[in-house]
């Protein structure tokens, strides 16, 4: 494999095999191959924090990535000789769609939204505020409230509602509105020099919408939830981007196409010589 490759994927239920689905035998090594070529840079985009990405890679043995992008896309970490530094001019980039205010700000203009519970301290950063919602309301109108909310105070900030599967909860970030997983993977590939030809996304939930309909191209592994895929199928068709989405199916023979061997799939999709290199 000649051609560089920018591959960015999430970690929990798409990387990581902690879903209810089986995940296909010598996936993550296949995986753990595939990313050890020099011409791969790796990234993970995730909800976590730095630290709990740290203890996922140890617990999950996955590979040490070049680059993380955590909560949710509002901080990103570049490794350099072994120690994680976090990149200030991403900061720079979004810190002006708050203005002056901070998570405190934030905070006090939902005190009063009975839906919202915050989540834990560490789940927050300075420029994300995490919050778990019951799954039985609409959070369609709860999101269309509190971007109201938001606009009428003067705020630029995005707000992304997923759901916890599992846990059976929703979970619901509210950002600067450049802090997505897809703007802060754009201002990767720009500072990198990657294209929209040599980058490709994976992911899974509600978060990794906003990635999953652009022009960038992206996978949306098997164990995806149907209302998910559904989504991303649509948004991807009106935003008129179906092209760089791809839904993994298990194509790839011998492996059931969740998790890693989802992202597998979809990398040999837009990118059929690695297929030749992988057997």
């Amino acid at each position: 494999m000649s051609q560089q490759l920018l591959l960015c994927t999430d970690l929990d239920r798409t990387l990581i095999p902690n879903g209810p689905e089986p995940e296909s035998p010598q996936a993550r090594a296949k995986f753990r191959k595939l990313v050890q070529l020099p011409q791969v840079t790796l990234v993970y985009v995730t909800g976590r924090h730095l630290s709990l990405t740290k203890e996922a890679i140890e617990q999950y043995q996955l590979p040490t990535p070049n680059f993380i992008l955590s909560d949710v896309g509002s901080t990103i970490y570049q490794m350099v000789s072994g120690q994680w530094h976090s990149w200030q001019n991403w900061e720079n980039e979004i810190a002006p769609d708050w203005g002056n205010r901070g998570r405190a700000d934030i905070e006090a203009l939902f005190h009063s939204f009975s839906e919202l519970q915050l989540q834990e301290p560490s789940k927050q950063n300075l420029y994300k505020v995490s919050y778990y919602t019951p799954l039985h309301i609409n959070q369609q109108k709860l999101v269309e409230r509190m971007k109201l909310a938001l606009e009428q105070a003067g705020i630029k900030a995005s707000v992304i509602h997923s759901i916890d599967k599992p846990a059976a909860v929703g979970l619901l970030d509210i950002l600067p509105a450049k802090a997505t997983k897809y703007h802060a993977i754009e201002f990767l590939m720009e500072r990198l020099g990657f294209s929209l030809a040599t980058t490709v996304f994976a992911g899974d939930s509600g978060n990794d919408l906003p990635v999953l309909v652009s022009p960038i191209h992206s996978v949306l592994v098997a164990n995806a939830t149907v209302e998910v895929r559904t989504q991303a199928q649509q948004q991807s068709r009106f935003k008129d981007n179906s092209a760089s989405l791809y839904c993994a199916t298990g194509n790839y023979p011998g492996m059931n196409g969740n998790y890693s061997a989802g992202i597998l799939e979809g990398i040999i999709h837009y990118i059929p010589d690695v297929k030749e290199w992988l057997k």
